[in-house]
């Protein structure tokens, strides 16, 4: 790999495929492909592998897909599994068919049983239940993991799983339809403070344990196992940061200078109790994340309130 490589990048627009696109950017490479999804439908078989045919990548990073947290999972159970197992089956189809020397899929940490000791590791894939309102997008991504491994084992491809924890930062998607949790908290507490109201409402009981990494600590793991030979295709990415909803809410809430209340909408679901993954494998790998939460944070509310004050 060399800084004239051409690299595709899918979903160059999302929280990940953005800061992967400006990361491969600062580090200089000169051939970076992207292109919107108006213009190329991913879903589409023929259309994507003309597009993959044409330009003839070296490199591809996988960062599409229809993603959200508990209430887009569970509304949209048929968006979620149909366009992402479309989308991740034509391009490592088309990365294999046109000799694309590395891929990288991206999936997450929902691939894991509901019930997975903690932390999560890689070997416990398929070993028990999914969690029952992420379950067709994790299914989408296991279908994706599977069919990674079996082109490496039939086809000797070099494709390459990394199982991100929850990521935040900026360019994030802040509606409360649709957004993760974080991008959420952010957004009801901000308006609450402009508009100076004494609650907070948060989904289920607070309780629930998330680890959360900066989004881009995964656009270096995704550069860096580009150019690592690896004896595993799955790999958990994290970075350790564990809290609960609630103290997550309340370090943003002192980070905005909030001073209401939060109060518990105990009608909607909580999801896993804890979804921390083991990161030994990448950091035996040679790699482990770099930034901290405050600073992550920070970043990330800087970008917001210029966005809305924007």
């Amino acid at each position: 790999m060399n800084l004239n490589s051409k690299i595709f990048i899918s979903g160059h627009k999302g929280l990940v495929g953005s800061s992967i696109l400006q990361f491969l950017k600062k580090k200089k490479f000169k051939k970076i492909f992207v292109i919107d999804k108006n213009k190329l439908d991913l879903r589409n078989q023929d259309k994507v592998l003309k597009y993959f045919k044409k330009h003839k990548f070296d490199y591809v990073i996988n960062s599409a897909g229809k993603v959200g947290g508990i209430f887009a999972n569970n509304k949209f159970k048929a968006d979620f599994i149909y366009d992402n197992i479309m989308m991740q089956n034509n391009i490592v189809y088309s990365s294999y068919l046109t000799k694309v020397k590395g891929l990288i899929f991206l999936g997450s940490s929902c691939i894991y049983p509901k019930n997975a000791k903690i932390p999560m590791r890689e070997n416990d894939l398929l070993t028990g239940k999914l969690e029952e309102t992420n379950e067709p997008y994790a299914i989408a991504k296991i279908a994706g993991i599977k069919m990674c491994e079996s082109f490496n084992f039939q086809y000797h491809t070099n494709f390459k799983c990394l199982m991100p924890c929850n990521l935040y930062g900026p360019n994030d998607n802040y509606d409360l339809v649709t957004s993760h949790f974080l991008p959420a908290l952010i957004k009801k507490i901000y308006d609450a403070k402009q508009k100076d109201k004494k609650k907070v409402v948060l989904w289920g009981s607070g309780k629930p344990l998330r680890e959360i990494m900066y989004v881009d600590d995964l656009a270096d793991a995704c550069l860096y196992f580009l150019k690592k030979k690896t004896n595993h295709p799955l790999i958990n990415i994290g970075s350790g940061t564990e809290k609960s909803i609630l103290e997550y809410a309340k370090i943003i809430a002192k980070k905005l200078g909030y001073k209401g209340q939060f109060i518990f909408d105990r009608s909607k679901p909580d999801g896993m109790k804890r979804k921390l993954v083991d990161s030994k494998l990448a950091k035996k790998y040679g790699w482990r994340a770099k930034t901290s939460f405050q600073d992550g944070l920070q970043k990330t509310l800087d970008h917001y309130i210029k966005e809305e004050i924007s």
